[in-house]
């Protein structure tokens, strides 16, 4: 089946900020890579498993791709996470869906992800995301075993999950999709409907960087508001997609 290509950008400037907004046709394509099967996959709440926060219902997804070690990802952690989740994920509105992103091949950035998934095998997924942002990029062997005991996980369990590797492919999946949405640093959010059936008529927003918890709360309400009347528990999902220049 052919894949849809590229048919309109707009570019915005608004509130002192730019935004350029892309549309795509089909929901088959975003920046010339994204399929409609990876789509699907981020917005189904088994496919994101443990590393999902909020209702498995909530009528809009939010994806963030991230890396521990990024400064930016730690200030959308402290200063625009707390208020995303009171206002929407706690709500039932938004389901938060973490993807790693790391921004090398091996290292920390690669080490933290599989401790990450590690800790979630023994049901700890995200009080280890909590931990290993609050080391603000810190991070060895000596900070993973340190939260692994402090969450009471198995240690030699947790220890042979490292050695194995078994995450590896995951995570450098994770970032693929990244790429294929456009974004070339973390972090990267988008935002959709939770169904994902993808038209050009109600977007999926691209939003590449840190903003502040304003430029979220903006297109949220636009697209819980632009849900039908009967459907705004359940919204429909379609695609298209807008992307913002960091601030």
């Amino acid at each position: 089946m052919p894949i849809p290509s590229l048919f309109k950008s707009v570019c915005i400037l608004a509130v002192q900020r730019a935004l350029m907004i892309a549309r795509w046709g089909g929901g088959m394509v975003i920046a010339g890579a994204l399929t409609l099967g990876s789509v699907a996959q981020a917005a189904n709440p088994d496919a994101a498993d443990m590393r999902m926060r909020g209702s498995a219902t909530a009528p809009l997804t939010l994806i963030e791709y991230s890396d521990f070690t990024c400064g930016y990802c730690l200030k959308f952690f402290r200063e625009t996470w707390p208020r995303l989740q009171a206002k929407y994920v706690d709500a039932g509105k938004v389901r938060f869906v973490y993807r790693d992103y790391p921004r090398g091949d091996q290292g920390a950035p690669v080490e933290a992800a599989v401790a990450s998934r590690c800790a979630g095998e023994q049901g700890r997924y995200w009080p280890m995301h909590d931990r290993l942002f609050g080391e603000r990029g810190q991070l060895n062997g000596t900070v993973y075993e340190r939260i692994a005991a402090s969450l009471g996980l198995n240690r030699s369990a947790f220890a042979r999950c490292m050695q194995e590797g078994k995450h590896l492919r995951g995570i450098l999946q994770d970032r693929e999709e990244a790429g294929s949405w456009g974004f070339r640093g973390t972090p990267g959010f988008v935002l959709m409907r939770t169904d994902a059936t993808l038209t050009e008529t109600a977007p999926a927003i691209a939003i590449p960087g840190a903003f502040p918890f304003e430029v979220f709360e903006e297109e949220i309400e636009k697209l819980l508001a632009s849900a039908p009347p009967q459907s705004r528990d359940q919204a429909p999902g379609h695609l298209s997609s807008v992307s913002r220049a960091e601030p």
